[in-house]
């Protein structure tokens, strides 16, 4: 089949022959926005004529030197000629113009990133046509000067701030607040200025001829693929930079013609909430680009019903079937051209966590989708928002009553975040990426070029805009809390200050804002850690559980994370990391004290004195986690950790002889002197534990091996903690980890030492509990030698962090410090192996460890406790390898579950 370059929107069947009648393929090549407007004209929908220039263009057209392919222009002059004939218009005609629109729609939504131009083919001579028409000079002169201003700043490059002054000044000189209230005369001043404004900053005339405007415009559209803003949110929302952008041409349809005619944006769900109503903005009057640049302040959709009853009810019955159509939640964009209503647009709608969780649980209620699909709609990294945190109403009550409550408006994206005020875009990201500030991004508006301080900001406050304004849309896309539309606020960029009333706010001032409750708070508030019982997301979570073979684990030190883990569903604890509890001050003085015993004697009684404090959090474990395992890690870090720094030990010192030489008095002096020996006695044992690379040193079993009496104490607590709260009733399940492990030979003789001590306690106690002994697998030399190991092991736990530092030969935090993130940045690693899986490498381990081990030991059970156990992909590897469970923190634990049922069904779905 011959390649073309363009498609009519009434030519989709010509395109599913093409691509093979794949849903995905046709967005590939037409993009969103061309998909979706051929699919409405085959559905019945009213669309202007149009057509669509494909991504392959685009792409041919950047890889080329800004040069269209061979025959694209050719075809698109064709397609346009059609498009007259179904308007009953023509291209460039004086007496009866056909005007279109120029805009980008790639296959994944990006809204306000890439470029539109409107009203395309207006000059002087073509005004003059259309006011013959219309016998509306306003209309076809405001239609004019938008023309010249978005073809200036889409196509030229020039900034729209030269434009917006004229605009300015020529409201305060006719007294009116907005636009669309200047008169024809005036707008004949404002064209004449904009067409001077074009010739001294572009270096050229305003292009009169409007097949050079269509031209200019289709390759500016191609080239906006590359632009900051665009390559900014594809980097952000993980979309590929090679798939380019199509170009939609369509016949232009007028809001502005006067008060029977609007222009809007609807969402057929409650974006933020995900309640069925129909919600959005409109302006009468107006064009597309006022509503969703948030300029002049829209009115709320629901205000159609009175004001155009006709079109309101067509907008609702176009809205459920586009719903029913596409299965999904819609964005809708529509213009009412004297009381007729057409669609411009429709795409799946951004919206945030809690929505996306509440439509696709309600969806499966409407019999639209099953619960697969449903599971599926939801990302995990929307499930990490319902654990952001919110203001506490403690905190909130106490800012309302001191009279830190500075204004209300929009709630569009929930959620609580506290920053520095910053009043402009490169400011919010140059704090943000310091890392020293977190920022609250405050704009009048903000529009597609601030992208990079809004992913850079913890939220956003505009003072203007609705809940479909770029700013609604994006916080809801990235998760960052929003208030728009705060009327109160008077915002002096030039100043870089806002006020409310007599509040005087000042960049680099600390606000806070609720984007849950669209409020906006004077200084910093405190925040806490929401409830997730949201019964949508409860039900969802318990689909995913019934759709997943991934065990989810916790990874939890104190009895208080284990029941948060096991209160966001965890079925066990996969780690708890036992030197964590040796920091509480009251037992790192004992710890300290063992380590400095020159004396066997003085080391039991050191370790005698712990036990209590040990056996008494294991039994909280035990108690949090009744009839589900409790993976403990026998302490790992090398002792001289436990100890202050050598340097702060010298540094201290030396402090102290200083003192010493001015010692007022007798008592001054003793006591200084036994500080001293204290100090001392400290850094001599700190240097007597100093290893060269401790990472690779004393530590873990060996730790174990060298000082017997430390892991025989730690196994004494958990099986005296186990009997006792099995002796209460309640099901334990004690699984003992051995750390670092090398060699089969360590894990043997570590494992009989602590099995004879488990034995005695229960012998004492009388009492008999189900336990395992297991090892973690983070040394490359375990993993290949798993089969010998598993001799010794009823289970394995991967330690990915370490296992990753052994593979890569690399340390963490080192590498994080200095080569890693340029290595990223420049392509040389794929992803951070720290935050998810090196598939190729680590991944590869674990799979020789899992086949070897198993072969040895059937029923071996094997997890994964590193932070790795998280992460979405790396959970994705995990199931892939035949991993039993992954362990996280409390607050991943929903994720992993969700993350588990979506590597079940994607492997269900692969041939």
């Amino acid at each position: 089949m011959e390649k073309r370059w363009v498609y009519l929107f009434d030519e989709l069947d010509e395109v599913r022959k093409r691509a093979g009648d794949s849903r995905d393929a046709v967005l590939g090549l037409l993009g969103g926005k061309g998909a979706n407007l051929a699919e409405m004209v085959r559905i019945g929908i009213p669309v202007p004529p149009g057509f669509t220039i494909t991504t392959e263009a685009c792409n041919h057209y950047l890889a080329h030197g800004g040069l269209f392919p061979e025959g694209m222009w050719d075809e698109a002059i064709e397609a346009l000629e059609a498009v007259e004939k179904k308007t009953g218009k023509v291209f460039g005609d004086e007496k009866n113009p056909l005007l279109v629109s120029c805009r980008s729609g790639a296959k994944y939504s990006m809204p306000g990133m890439m470029d539109t131009v409107l009203n395309i083919g207006l000059n002087e001579a073509t005004c003059r046509g259309m006011i013959a028409l219309t016998g509306n000079p306003r209309f076809v002169l405001d239609s004019y000067r938008r023309l010249i201003q978005m073809f200036g700043s889409v196509v030229m490059q020039i900034p729209d701030e030269p434009f917006e002054e004229v605009l300015l000044q020529a409201r305060r000189e006719a007294g009116v607040a907005n636009d669309s209230e200047l008169s024809a005369e005036v707008l004949e001043g404002v064209i004449a200025e904009f067409l001077r404004i074009f010739r001294r900053l572009a270096n050229r005339d305003f292009p009169a001829e409007p097949y050079e405007q269509l031209r200019m415009a289709t390759a500016a559209v191609f080239e906006s693929w590359n632009g900051k803003r665009a390559v900014d949110y594809r980097n952000a929302a993980g979309i590929p930079h090679d798939l380019g952008t199509a170009v939609t041409v369509v016949a232009m349809v007028f809001g502005n013609l006067g008060e029977d005619s609007a222009t809007g944006v609807a969402m057929t769900r409650n974006g933020t909430t995900g309640e069925r109503e129909l919600e959005g903005d409109y302006l009468p009057n107006a064009q597309g680009e006022d509503v969703v640049a948030g300029i002049r302040m829209t009115r709320d959709l629901r205000q159609l019903a009175r004001e155009m009853p006709e079109a309101w009810l067509e907008l609702q019955r176009i809205a459920r079937r586009l719903e029913e159509h596409y299965r999904d939640m819609q964005d809708l964009e529509f213009t009412i051209e004297r009381g007729r209503l057409w669609m411009l647009q429709t795409r799946s709608a951004k919206r945030t966590a809690q929505a996306a969780v509440r439509v696709a649980v309600d969806m499966v209620a409407e019999g639209l989708i099953d619960r697969e699909e449903a599971v599926l709609r939801v990302s995990p990294e929307q499930i990490d928002y319902f654990l952001h945190p919110q203001f506490s109403p403690t905190a909130k009550q106490e800012a309302r009553h001191s009279g830190r409550l500075l204004a209300r408006g929009l709630n569009v994206s929930p959620g609580a975040a506290v920053g520095l005020a910053a009043f402009d875009a490169d400011v919010a990201e140059a704090w943000g990426k310091e890392g020293k500030k977190p920022v609250i991004m405050v704009r009048p508006e903000t529009k597609p070029d601030d992208v990079h301080g809004m992913l850079a900001a913890q939220g956003i406050l505009t003072s203007r805009g609705g809940r479909t304004s770029h700013a609604a849309l994006v916080a809801r896309q990235f998760g960052k809390p929003a208030v728009v539309g705060v009327a109160a606020l008077e915002i002096d960029l030039g100043e870089r200050q806002m006020k409310v009333g007599e509040t005087l706010v000042k960049e680099g001032d600390w606000i806070s804002i609720d984007g849950t409750a669209g409020e906006v708070y004077l200084g910093k508030l405190d925040t806490m850690v929401p409830d997730i019982h949201d019964p949508w997301l409860l039900r969802l979570l318990s689909w995913a559980d019934e759709l997943r073979r991934l065990g989810v684990r916790a990874n939890a030190d104190y009895p208080r994370d284990a029941r948060r883990a096991r209160d966001y569903g965890a079925e066990g604890i996969g780690l708890c990391r036992t030197e964590h509890m040796f920091f509480e001050p009251e037992r790192l003085v004992l710890f300290q004290k063992m380590i400095m015993a020159d004396l066997p004697s003085d080391r039991r009684e050191a370790l005698e004195a712990l036990l209590p404090f040990q056996r008494e959090d294991f039994a909280g474990l035990f108690r949090a986690m009744p009839g589900l395992p409790v993976v403990i890690r026998l302490i790992d870090p090398p002792l001289h950790e436990f100890l202050p720094d050598i340097n702060e030990l010298q540094q201290e010192l030396t402090d102290l002889k200083i003192r010493l030489r001015h010692a007022a008095t007798l008592a001054d002096l003793d006591r200084l002197l036994e500080e001293i020996r204290q100090k001392e006695d400290l850094l001599r044992r700190a240097r007597a534990l100093h290893e060269s690379n401790p990472m690779l040193g004393l530590r873990g079993v060996r730790l174990g091996i060298m000082i017997p009496e430390l892991t025989r104490m730690q196994v004494r607590a958990i099986f005296e903690a186990a009997c006792q709260v099995a002796a209460e009733g309640v099901e334990v399940h004690p699984e003992i980890m051995i750390p670092l492990t090398s060699h089969a030979e360590e894990l043997k003789r570590q494992r009989l030492e602590l099995e004879d001590e488990a034995r005695r306690v229960m012998e004492e106690q009388r009492v008999t509990v189900p336990y395992r002994f297991g090892t973690m697998i983070e040394i490359p030399r375990a993993a290949l030698t798993a089969g010998s190991i598993a001799r010794h092991a009823e289970f394995f736990s991967f330690g990915t962090n370490d296992l990753t530092q052994t593979t890569f030969g690399i340390s963490r935090d080192d590498a994080e410090t200095s080569f890693l993130v340029p290595y990223l940045s420049a392509g040389i690693l794929p992803e951070n192996p720290f935050a998810t899986l090196d598939a190729e490498g680590v991944g590869e381990l674990m799979r020789i460890a899992l086949e070897r081990g198993r072969k040895v030991k059937p029923d071996l059970v094997c997890g994964i406790c590193g932070e790795h156990g998280g992460d979405p992909a790396s959970i994705a590897l995990c199931h892939r390898l035949g991993l039993d469970y992954v362990s996280c923190s409390p607050f991943r634990v929903p994720i992993a579950r969700l993350a588990a049922a979506h590597a079940a069904l994607r492997e269900r779905s692969r041939p």
